[in-house]
């Protein structure tokens, strides 16, 4: 397997936003051609133009860059193969279809989409399935059914025609999968599946076959949903003469729902709650606004991370990986084959070790936009400060503002439940003398501050709780946060003052 140039490619289709589990493909494709040293190629498979969707081709390069998956080769890189986008390589196709053409291997169809749509009613109503196959192909509207000259004069008519892989009668396929292992086929389940359309555009199968062979793909890595139509792909792999060029064939098991019933799709992510996309994607024709992991708060470390476990393991316990080490310890045949479900709680879990890991300063730089737009304007080193004590707590992005904003700017009201609870007749007198016990002193790292408010407390014959929630409720304007006495050290002596005034002055 090494000893080979290794050259793979992430082939996707512009039909709509990249789904997590395409990103997947993407990444175990980068991490194999890493590890071996070899070539990651991008390749976009624009030929179903009935389905393309403006915007995801774009769509699909930011989410690989934002992932850290480089492209050595492809739309985005250049290359020897150029041009890498299939809308832009019609003629290689026909090329190629003409030559199935002369050698028997293919045909022309001239079938309207009415006549085999009256034959598929047809085979309903005898409760049979119709399928464009050896069984019924030599009477129908094809090459192989009709002569020579009459095949000349629809053409010259420019009846709308396709060409159609003709599939050998009563034979095995058999080819080895580095996940499924041996797998056979008869060709009497497979149909005659169309490889150029009326168009000229070339179907999948013949495109995806023709370049994988042009651009000398050695792994072909993909979702199970592709394994029904390697025979087909086998089969044009001999057709054409290229049997000792086939590439090795990777079918990855699918992406499975947190209930494991089912393949992930969008439904799941808006019905639980939790994105099934890297980046947000508005759909340009509805509006309509999908999440993505990258705005909803995930580090692009972590999302990585969370993708590699889905249908592969290092076959340790370790599960923290940067894209170095899983470069490092990637294999195909540690791939499983049974589908994998995804776990939202889990995928979060990933990203609070990855935020526990970033450096204080980093995380800071991350909300740094988010205090400019609220007006706040703090150092660096202030904020990093703030990021060193809530960030344990947080498991999205999103969470290192939620949990700080109250280190940036006093409350402006205070929770009314709280309140009720912590406040009473004697609370406003008792939080002055701590206000008077504060002004006394110039040493406000946390551990004084404890020692002066508890031994007050103490002195007081005051349980810690009925000084401390009052305070917290003055100083945050609820009973949520870190540790007091640090959020107290950090915020400074002055501000501390200033938010016990405040909120005594408007809660009486």
């Amino acid at each position: 397997m090494t000893d080979k140039n290794i050259r793979v490619r992430f082939a996707p289709s512009p039909t709509g936003p990249l789904h997590i589990g395409g990103v997947r493909t993407a990444l175990f494709n980068y991490l194999f051609a890493k590890k071996h040293d070899g070539t990651f190629i991008l390749r976009i498979e624009d030929t179903d133009q009935v389905r393309y969707v403006p915007g995801a081709e774009e769509y699909i390069i930011e989410s690989l860059k934002w992932c850290g998956i480089k492209v050595d080769e492809g739309i985005t890189a250049g290359g020897p193969h150029e041009p890498y986008r299939q809308s832009e390589r019609k003629p290689v196709y026909l090329e190629y279809a003409e030559k199935l053409l002369a050698s028997g291997w293919a045909y022309e169809a001239f079938d309207s989409p009415g006549e085999l749509e009256r034959l598929r009613k047809q085979y309903e109503s005898e409760r049979r399935t119709f399928i464009y196959d050896a069984s019924v192909r030599n009477n129908l509207n094809n090459s192989l059914a009709l002569s020579k000259e009459e095949v000349r004069k629809l053409k010259e008519m420019a009846v709308p025609h396709v060409i159609r892989f003709r599939i050998p009668e009563k034979q095995e396929v058999v080819f080895d999968d580095v996940v499924r292992g041996r797998v056979v086929v008869n060709t009497a389940t497979l149909d005659d599946k169309v490889l150029l359309k009326a168009d000229g555009m070339p179907t999948y199968h013949l495109a995806n076959v023709v370049d994988d062979y042009l651009m000398k793909i050695t792994h072909v890595i993909r979702g199970e949903e592709w394994l029904p139509s390697t025979p087909l792909h086998v089969l044009l792999y001999k057709a054409f003469g290229w049997e000792k060029n086939m590439p090795e064939f990777v079918h990855i098991p699918l992406t499975l729902k947190p209930d494991g019933k089912g393949k992930l799709s969008k439904r799941d992510g808006d019905r639980l709650g939790f994105p099934v996309f890297p980046l947000e994607w508005i759909n340009p024709e509805t509006g309509e606004k999908s999440a993505g992991y990258r705005e909803s708060g995930y580090l692009p470390e972590a999302f990585i991370n969370i993708l590699a476990f889905l249908g592969w393991n290092p076959g340790t316990d370790r599960e923290l990986y940067t894209m170095e080490e899983l470069v490092e310890v990637f294999s195909l045949d540690r791939i499983v084959k049974a589908g994998s479900k995804f776990d939202p709680e889990k995928a979060k879990w990933f990203n609070h070790q990855y935020i526990m890991r970033k450096s204080d300063q980093d995380l800071a730089g991350l909300i740094m936009p988010k205090l400019k737009a609220a007006g706040l304007y703090c150092s660096i080193d202030y904020v990093s400060r703030v990021i060193g004590i809530i960030k344990e707590r947080a498991f999205l992005l999103g969470d290192l503002w939620n949990q700080s904003e109250f280190f940036f700017r006093a409350p402006s009201q205070y929770d009314e439940k709280v309140l009720k609870k912590v406040w009473n007749e004697d609370t406003p007198q008792m939080l002055l003398q701590v206000k008077k016990l504060l002004e006394q002193t110039d040493d406000f790292n946390p551990g004084h501050i404890e020692t002066l408010i508890k031994g007050f407390a103490q002195d007081s014959n005051i349980s810690p709780g009925k000084t401390l929630n009052p305070l917290r409720l003055l100083l945050v304007g609820t009973n949520a946060g870190p540790g007091l006495f640090e959020m107290m050290s950090v915020i400074g002596k002055q501000e501390t003052l200033s938010r016990i005034e405040n909120g005594l002055t408007r809660l009486g």
